[in-house]
């Protein structure tokens, strides 16, 4: 018998069709004939080690083969296209194949051997990838483990660029882009990206377990992170992600990271980078060609595979595209303000000490207590020193504070009559800025609503009697002396003042008096 594996190991290792005859004892029209069907079934060697020769002349010579069994030869070629289509089982397939058999009166196979068989068939011709992957099934996503350099134009510092990657298991088509940073709002957009680069989402998203994919991933349960969460259900796409320390379960991810670094990272070596802007310019140049190189164990690329095989299965994307949002939570301090990461924007004051969820979009940052949004501010671009403040979200004291102006507290000396007037204006004067005699204005306002506006007026005017330069504590040290002005009416005093002293009176206390 011919001895197929041999002619296909010689031919490997570039042996001529006249020595190959030589070894394996054969015409060279045999060889030829050989070399030919297995190209044609692609077919190359080396093979699997269990494959043995007799089951090698039956995939390249079924019409052969067939002549002297009894049995059906299933269409393989069928099968493993079939095997694309969602739903569609081996099962499924040998039914219908036991079904086209008994009505031709011929006999099938059992399923375990129809199963067995395809997967040799399939081992054979290195066609494994369709039992696997079904089309538009799976995005898997991953971080390339090495880095572009990016260089500072001014000072020359060297920061580093980090490669996303996302690749569809079927097709082993690429999207591959450079960040500054692996945090969350990275990641959020860069899937966004792939989404749109791919032309719509998968079934399933198959991420490893960083912390801006899963904030735990035990034996027992996956917590996702929140912000990953909502973009997946926003593309009506399932994280399922991989098992710790399993880099198997999204061995494409692996395999196109690691061509990503050698036909991306390894080929911009000795280029120079001095913006992220350049390095992506670069990247997206090389990830054509990546998606454009030969296969080199089946015909085509991974662009003409995706198109062929896999873009009709795609799930279809929203009209509008995803807008990031980064979910964190923090307790609200005695300033009630709390921070992007940058700036810092208020809340309301009856929340100090409350623990809130804050959601950061591009434009956007919200606070949530126990599920309901209790502020939204706009997201702040630039680094600011100063906080972005409502005012309903102060106390009272803090929003008139905020609220004096020299013309309110001008108005307000007006209205209770020339001598608190002339305090006011020594007050606004007397610094460098007006704002320097507020808090003696305000003060003064509060006087005039203790003690009244009359009696106010009154101790202005015998504090300016004596003295040019008025201050806060003298006008207070007259109001409080009831002697200093006894032409004007008392403030009533509260009903039942000794209600918790001593109530008998000085009269029962007096030497000699009544004892009951």
């Amino acid at each position: 018998m011919t001895d197929y594996l041999k002619i296909l190991r010689l031919d490997y290792l570039d042996y001529s069709q006249r020595r190959i005859a030589d070894s394996a004892r054969c015409s060279r029209h045999t060889i030829r004939k050989v070399l030919e069907v297995a190209s044609k079934a692609n077919i190359h060697w080396p093979l699997d080690e269990d494959i043995t020769n007799a089951e090698l002349v039956r995939i390249l010579f079924p019409d052969k083969y067939r002549k002297i069994s009894t049995y059906v030869e299933p269409d393989y070629p069928y099968i493993h296209r079939e095997l694309a289509k969602p739903g569609v089982t081996l099962t499924l397939l040998w039914e219908e194949y036991c079904r086209k058999c008994y009505e031709g009166g011929r006999t099938p196979y059992m399923s375990t051997q129809f199963g067995d068989k395809y997967c040799k068939w399939a081992r054979i011709t290195k066609a494994t990838m369709r039992i696997q992957h079904k089309p538009g099934d799976a995005i898997q996503v991953d971080w390339a483990g090495d880095t572009v350099p990016v260089y500072d134009s001014a000072t020359g510092a060297q920061s580093a660029a980090y490669l996303f990657v996302a690749v569809l298991p079927c097709s082993c088509y690429v999207y591959a882009e450079a960040c500054d940073d692996m945090k969350t709002e990275n990641w959020l957009n860069r899937h966004v990206h792939a989404f749109n680069y791919f032309g719509g989402a998968a079934r399933l998203l198959i991420p490893d377990n960083c912390k801006t994919a899963t904030t735990s991933n035990t034996r027992y349960e996956t917590v996702l992170n929140r912000s990953y969460q909502e973009l997946a259900d926003y593309y009506n796409t399932a994280i399922v992600s991989a098992r710790v320390r399993r880099p198997k379960d999204k061995s494409s991810a692996e395999a196109s990271v690691r061509f990503a670094e050698t036909w991306i990272i390894a080929a911009l070596r000795d280029r120079k980078f001095f913006s992220l802007h350049e390095v992506n310019e670069a990247v997206a140049e090389k990830l054509e060609e990546l998606n454009s190189r030969e296969f080199k164990q089946r015909p085509g690329t991974r662009r003409s595979a995706y198109l062929e095989e896999e873009q009709a299965y795609m799930l279809p994307l929203p009209a509008a595209p995803f807008e990031a949002a980064v979910w964190s939570m923090a307790k609200v301090p005695n300033d009630y303000l709390i921070s992007d990461g940058k700036n810092k924007y208020s809340v309301p004051y009856n929340l100090i000490g409350e623990k809130v969820d804050i959601r950061v979009t591009k434009n956007l940052v919200e606070v949530y207590y126990h599920g309901s949004r209790v502020a939204s501010h706009r997201r702040l671009q630039t680094k600011q020193r100063e906080p972005l403040m409502k005012l309903e979200h102060m106390p009272q004291e803090h929003q008139r504070y905020l609220a004096y102006n020299a013309e309110d507290f001008k108005t307000w000396a007006m209205s209770v009559g020339p001598m608190a007037e002339k305090a006011v204006y020594h007050f606004l004067d007397s610094g460098k800025a007006p704002e320097q005699g507020y808090k003696a204005c305000a003060s003064l306002k509060k006087l005039g609503d203790r003690y009244g506006r009359k009696r106010l007026e009154n101790a202005c005017g015998r504090v300016l009697a004596f003295t040019t330069t008025p201050s806060v504590r003298n006008i207070s040290s007259l109001l409080k002396n009831e002697k200093a002005l006894p032409d004007l009416p008392q403030p009533e005093q509260p009903k039942n003042i000794n209600r918790y002293g001593i109530t008998r009176g000085a009269s029962y206390f007096k030497k000699g008096g009544e004892q009951k």
